[in-house]
């Protein structure tokens, strides 16, 4: 019977995961059936997660099977449901409901992350989000319902809760996505609302003028140190009282780890990430390793983090997957590094903002940074086309190159 290495997950970090088992294995001339690489995902499909918030968000996907099946890897259809570590082995649901369970030498724990979505008072009856292509692709067709209602205030105002990275590029494009709808002379209103003091908390002060300047030229309005207190089916209500007339209102508030990790013993961070080591190893269960947006792993030695991000979950899922192949074969694992570090922030019609290191150094701006985000969006983050391109990005020395 063949050792097998599992995966689990689709996402960014499953996909090279399993890819960089693939390779690993190739390069140490396993005899073919000596070991089994198997991946676990509701659909053999990548979903271009920071693409979601473009028009057309349904589209954004690419077929992996064809890839699996060049390159060794076997697709399980299913959605995991128990993680048993003292027993090597998890369950997995699939579209029929039937369960099954699948055993493993060496797990690897690529689940992703979902939304967060707090008790707030009509979020989950009345908000739309752009986390999944599901809930992206329902809020364009809402968008496009919009154009058959009466015209209204309300119906021209779209508020984005939440000023963060997903939220801004969202509202950078809402405009010229609402006037192609309701026509180039509608009333549109883009309002932001962060419960920070400051636009894009997370990004710093290095690229904010950049970000205030695009977003006033769009006409994009900000609320800022306006937490959420209720969403209903007329608008949103802040902690300062005001309430916003709005039929569309979208979420975007943050992101936690796959309820999975939960499962895993071991220390966890704030947003359920598990805490792994230099190998991406979880260090209470030693046949596991943990990449993208279910790990929290050091890149570098001077204290950086991994963050909830498509550039950390290629790495760390190609590292994950080298060092699970390695472990399995008895030879020396790769520490995880990543000491590059980018920011390509899309400001929509207005162009991009890229930024370097940790502080965020602007670099390039406007139509330029524009291309740049184009070229990562729609080449840079997409699976190779062959077995042989695919076996060869998926090296763990290889950094995302912009």
């Amino acid at each position: 019977m063949p050792q097998r290495i599992l995966v689990i997950g689709a996402g960014f970090a499953g996909l090279w995961s399993a890819l960089a088992a693939a390779r690993r294995l190739e390069l140490a001339g396993t005899p073919r059936g000596a070991v089994e690489i198997a991946l676990v995902a509701p659909e053999p499909m990548l979903t271009i997660r920071p693409r979601l918030y473009q028009a057309e968000p349904d589209t954004m996907a690419a077929p992996l099977a064809k890839l699996f099946e060049e390159t060794g890897v076997r697709y399980i259809q299913g959605t995991v449901e128990t993680i048993r570590t003292d027993a090597a082995e998890i369950d997995v649901v699939d579209s029929s409901g039937a369960r099954a369970s699948v055993g493993y030498d060496r797990l690897i724990l690529a689940a992703g992350s979902a939304l967060f979505r707090p008790d707030i008072p009509g979020l989950a009856q009345f908000a739309f989000s752009v986390d999944q292509r599901d809930g992206a692709a329902a809020l364009e067709v809402h968008l496009h319902d919009l154009s058959h209602r009466p015209v209204s205030a309300a119906r021209g105002t779209v508020v984005v809760a939440g000023g963060g990275f997903t939220g801004i590029e969202l509202a950078a494009e809402l405009p010229g996505r609402m006037h192609a709808i309701l026509g180039k002379d509608a009333d549109i209103r883009v309002i932001i609302v962060e419960r920070a003091d400051a636009i894009g908390p997370e990004l710093g002060e290095g690229p904010r003028p950049v970000i205030d300047e695009a977003l006033r030229n769009l006409g994009v309005e900000t609320r800022l140190g306006a937490a959420v207190t209720a969403i209903d089916a007329n608008g949103l209500t802040t902690a300062t009282g005001e309430h916003i007339a709005s039929e569309t209102v979208v979420w975007i508030g943050g992101l936690r780890a796959s309820a999975l990790t939960a499962q895993v013993p071991g220390e966890r961070d704030a947003l359920g990430r598990i805490r792994v080591d230099r190998n991406l190893r979880a260090p209470a269960a030693p046949n596991m390793f943990v990449a993208g947006d279910t790990a929290v792993a050091a890149t570098d030695d001077v204290g950086n983090q991994t963050l909830m991000s498509c550039q950390h979950a290629m790495m760390s899922g190609r590292a994950a997957g080298d060092n699970a192949a390695a472990d399995l074969l008895g030879r020396p694992l790769r520490p995880y590094s990543q000491q590059g570090y980018v920011t390509c922030l899309d400001l929509g019609p207005w162009g991009a903002v890229l930024t370097q290191g940790w502080d965020r150094k602007v670099l390039m701006t406007g139509a330029e940074a524009k291309a740049l985000k184009r070229q990562i969006n729609e080449v840079l983050i997409y699976p190779p086309a062959t077995r042989e391109a695919a076996l060869a990005a998926a090296d763990p020395a290889m950094e995302l190159s912009v």
